[in-house]
């Protein structure tokens, strides 16, 4: 064993492996016996690119990797999701560069909506956004997002002939936002869930239904789930026409329920969750292989698990995998397609028989080399008290090297990660840009704080005009958490975090209790909550009246809570992040708080990446980024001399 201080251990996980070894495997879709998913290829400069494996073959691009570059990406609310629909091999996609979609049969995809106008004819690159879409009866049912007009954009459900040749028709309409369009098995209604301002889908989101005429128009619509204290979401019809959907009434916890005379029959009722917070399209946490078979995830403790529901019997039998994070889960007659990760292994498309539970992995999104497998870090979920006698949670890397061991009685320095969202939440899946740190000697706390989903309702509303607080407290008590039990060392903490997770760590770097961490990092974090709720797109333009309150009403809290007016308490080092085409948190944001740093003299790093938007795609970038960070705190925290 080399002795050697924390954070200067030699690792074989290095930001080359991190950023260009790895896909981002996002939407998975079952067509008959073949299994379709898209993947985000950093190596090419970030493109979404189709893929498809039929029984005995092998994986296949659909998408051309031509001079026409497609990439399949949808930007409605800009985080997108649901970029593709199939169905008897027929493929309807949305283009990235212009929004448009297009047909893919046989032969080269064809588009088959217009090019926007704007009131004077002029073209509106983009403008006219589909997502979530559904094929049946010549036509997609899918989610329209229209920025034609001058002010906030319009969502609507529409249906895309899909031969192209009738233009695409409004069939739900009126409120602000619409989502999982879904059409019943005999074609004769549709399904779909809808929210309006101020409220975000995982506070207040209901579900409708309505009968489709002859014409195939949408009439008689009526709300089946859902309201003021109810979260409902994924609707989705039984092969047998029977409507189900998952809500958080009752209990707390977003469990799966069937709808019968209009009413809600729990089907497994339990303190876990069968959901995720609705930040992108076409999510599944359920599906049918026949009207009496369900399988299912749910979430327990931060751990996802299958199950096999009889729909008769309600009987509840887990299925036995390794997979602690499931996702996009699909299935058929005999077999179930996912995303399935674990500790050990990233998140992979995986083909399950669901009567055997044996699997085959289809697609890795990173494959682990037999060489690096010794260097991983394994996850301590644990739980600790927080502020108003609550208790929050999260998973500890503990630093680890099979070849290296720290000098006697060196504490451990620790890197507390908060997500964004911020109503979201992390997984134990393996991700080697954690697993980065740990092997070179710093441990890493992943916060799951007060307002993360899957640990029920009331855990996930805590976060109510309380952003900025809650969270905070929670990634301090939870490094004191590990100081008084893990040997964390109290002077070399830090804290990063992206989007939302980055003004946490902006918050948390200058607390009004005195200072906690040693030094920060911020991705596309947010500096400037008024500049936010001026400065934002439709999704979230109202969010942050229920992270924080109503603007210009609460201004005086929107002010207290920034992080760009604290910088008087902000006395440590921070680099930060910025990607140029940012409309979620815009480059200003950023570059407010390296000025006002710069003039007071704190060490300050900045690192703006041309072309990128909420979150980096591009494999150079990414490496950068995470190199950059290490540097960033080994000179100014570690002290310690880097070996790679």
């Amino acid at each position: 064993m080399v002795v050697g201080p924390y954070g200067s251990w030699k690792s074989p996980i290095t930001s080359d492996l991190v950023a260009s070894d790895a896909v981002g495997l996002d939407q998975v879709a079952l067509d008959g016996d073949t299994i379709y998913w898209s993947e985000l290829q950093p190596q090419k400069q970030g493109r979404c690119l189709l893929f498809r494996m039929t029984p005995g073959g092998e994986p296949e691009c659909v998408t051309p990797d031509d001079a026409d570059a497609f990439n399949v990406r949808t930007r409605v609310h800009e985080y997108g999701g649901g970029a593709f629909a199939v169905r008897d091999g027929t493929i309807v996609f949305s283009n990235y560069s212009d929004q448009r979609l297009y047909l893919q049969t046989k032969g080269a995809p064809g588009p088959i909506t217009p090019v926007a106008t704007g009131p004077d004819g002029a073209a509106l690159p983009a403008a006219l956004r589909y997502a979530d879409g559904v094929i049946g009866q010549g036509r997609l049912v899918c989610v329209r997002e229209d920025h034609t007009g001058s002010g906030e954009a319009v969502n609507t459900i529409v249906d895309v002939d899909i031969a192209g040749v009738r233009p695409p028709r409004v069939l739900v309409s009126g409120r602000d936002f619409y989502a999982s369009p879904r059409l019943s098995p005999d074609g004769r209604r549709l399904a779909w869930l809808t929210w309006s301002h101020p409220d975000m889908p995982w506070v207040a989101a209901e579900v409708w239904v309505g009968e489709i005429g002859a014409d195939g128009t949408v009439a008689q619509a009526r709300r089946i789930a859902g309201g003021p204290d109810e979260a409902a979401l994924q609707p989705q019809w039984s092969p047998d026409g029977d409507l189900w959907l998952v809500s958080d009434r009752g209990g707390g916890w977003w469990n799966l329920h069937r709808v019968r005379d209009d009413d809600l029959e729990p089907m497994a009722p339990m303190a876990a969750e069968f959901g995720r917070p609705h930040w992108q399209f076409g999510m599944s946490s359920y599906a049918f292989c026949s009207p009496d078979t369900v399988v299912c995830c749910f979430v327990r403790d931060g751990v996802w698990r299958l199950a096999r529901l009889d729909t008769r019997s309600k009987r509840f039998d887990p299925i036995d995998t390794p997979f602690t994070d499931i996702a996009q889960l699909r299935a058929g007659a005999d077999r179930v397609a996912f995303l399935g990760g674990t500790a050990a292994d990233a998140p992979a498309v995986v083909d399950l028989d669901p009567r055997t539970g044996r699997y085959r992995i289809v697609r890795r999104s990173s494959a682990v080399a037999d060489a690096v497998r010794p260097y991983l870090s394994a996850p301590e979920p644990i739980a600790f008290p927080t502020t108003n006698g609550d208790t929050a949670h999260a998973f500890y890397y503990p630093p680890f090297s099979p070849d290296h061991q720290p000098p006697d009685g060196e504490k451990v320095p620790v890197l507390v990660k908060s997500h964004g969202g911020p109503t979201s939440a992390t997984t134990s899946t393996l991700s080697l840009a954690r697993q980065y740190w740990t092997s070179r000697g710093i441990g890493l706390l992943d916060v799951n704080y007060r307002g993360s989903t899957g640990y029920g309702r009331a855990y996930r509303l805590r976060l109510a005009r309380q952003w900025g607080l809650v969270d905070v407290d929670d990634c301090i008590n939870g490094v004191r958490f590990l100081v008084a039990h893990r040997n964390a060392d109290p002077d070399r903490l830090m804290i990063s975090g992206g989007s939302a997770g980055g003004f946490t760590t902006l918050r948390a770097l200058a607390p009004e209790s005195g200072r906690i961490f040693a030094a920060g990092g911020s991705y596309y974090g947010v500096s400037d909550l008024e500049a936010l709720a001026r400065d934002t797109h439709k999704f979230e333009a109202r969010y942050l009246d229920w992270l924080i309150g109503p603007y210009p009403e609460e201004r005086a809290t929107y002010v207290a809570r920034s992080p760009i007016g604290h910088v008087d308490r902000l006395g440590v080092p921070v680099i930060f992040f910025q990607g140029s085409d940012d409309r979620i948190v815009p480059p200003d944001q950023t570059e407010l708080m390296v000025e006002a740093l710069k003039r007071k003299g704190v060490p300050v790093g900045y690192l703006l990446f041309e072309g990128e938007q909420h979150g980096f795609r591009k494999a150079d970038n990414i490496k950068r980024a995470l190199d950059a960070e290490l540097y960033f705190y080994a000179a100014l925290v570690l002290r310690s001399k880097l070996r790679f």
